[in-house]
């Protein structure tokens, strides 16, 4: 009878301690439902958000035998700093190929151009001839002229006109030949100043080749186009690699990090450019990060899938579609370094906001 007093009480006691722990749990998840409701009321939250940041492919501008490799998977680089060299020994021999033929052009211009200066001196020497010609055919345009009338009035032979008329037919046609040949040396100097133009056009043409040539040796050494952190590694020393080839990847530190959120078409009515977001990483748990709506996406993230879902034919199937919105990560560099590309975060927008 006492054994039954004494179970009977400890029965009691533990239907008491019960109901209180029961009371206490049912506080607790009623306290946690009213704030979850209460969170779920003013915030739109979704998990389906990841960190983002420009990764850019380290593409080779020429090809050849990689010499040197300067750096590691995941290694700190600066602007200007030199990733890796290529065998530039075939391109050095190019430039100093057009750096000869250039010279040579040059030379061939200055050929062209005394040749030019010689002919005008020629030129100028005939066009002198021309009037020493055109002097002499009207000395013996008179003589003629005088003979002429002599023998009409008797007063000299025919045989002394025939002379003067011949020696005033060799002058007209003395005349005619320098004229002629003060044109044909006009030609000559034209021709010449034509093979000029061709060879400066040649200098021209051999100059930019050389600018070209020199740009190629430069590609020769690839250097890193901003502050950032060096990716995957895909080439080896001694690997032979093609222009516009993909040799390494890279992190650009210098610009800001952003968060993708994928937001149900229902949750973003009530967001514009310019809210504040909130968001946790699931690597920092214990850390809250924020940042500030700055674009939405045109389109939904199913529409610029290879192949876009078609609903004009079938069964019609209401899918709620997601909307990619843009959040760039206002937090200072130091905790935003925190972040990687890739990593999935909690992200939650206030619904009214000033």
């Amino acid at each position: 009878m006492k054994n039954r007093n004494t179970y009977t009480v400890t029965d009691k006691l533990i239907t008491k301690i019960t109901g209180w722990i029961a009371i206490v749990i049912t506080f607790i998840l009623s306290i946690w439902g009213i704030v979850s409701l209460w969170d779920i009321y003013q915030n739109e939250k979704t998990n389906d958000a990841q960190v983002q940041e420009y990764i850019n492919p380290v593409i080779s501008r020429a090809g050849g035998f990689i010499t040197e490799i300067k750096f590691e998977e995941n290694q700190p680089v600066k602007k200007g700093d030199t990733i890796l060299i290529i065998d530039s020994r075939e391109y050095n021999i190019q430039q100093q190929q057009t750096e000869a033929a250039l010279l040579n052009a040059k030379a061939q211009l200055e050929v062209w151009q005394s040749k030019v200066a010689t002919l005008n001196k020629i030129a100028k020497v005939n066009l002198s001839k021309i009037n020493v010609a055109k002097a002499e055919l009207r000395k013996e345009d008179l003589d003629y002229i005088r003979y002429k009338k002599l023998v009409q009035a008797e007063s000299a032979t025919a045989q002394k006109l025939e002379t003067i008329e011949a020696a005033y037919n060799i002058a007209l046609a003395e005349s005619q030949a320098t004229t002629d040949k003060y044109q044909a040396s006009l030609s000559e100097i034209n021709d010449a100043k034509s093979q000029e133009a061709v060879v400066m056009a040649e200098i021209a043409r051999l100059e930019a080749l050389l600018d070209r040539h020199k740009l190629d040796v430069t590609y020769t050494a690839v250097t890193a186009s901003y502050d950032g952190f060096m990716g995957r590694r895909t080439v080896e020393k001694g690997q032979m690699i093609d222009a516009g080839q993909v040799l390494a990847y890279i992190v650009n530190a210098e610009t800001d990090k952003w968060v993708v959120a994928n937001y149900k078409e229902t949750q973003i009515g009530c967001m514009k450019l310019g809210d504040t977001a909130c968001f946790i990483a699931d690597a920092y748990p214990d850390k809250k990060f924020k940042g500030v709506i700055i674009s939405f996406s045109p389109a939904t993230g199913s529409s610029f899938s290879l192949l876009p879902p078609d609903n004009s034919t079938g069964n019609y199937v209401k899918i709620v579609q997601r909307v990619p919105v843009r959040i760039r990560v206002t937090n200072p560099k130091n905790e935003a370094d925190l972040l990687k590309a890739g990593m999935n975060v909690n992200v939650s927008i206030a619904k009214k906001q000033n």
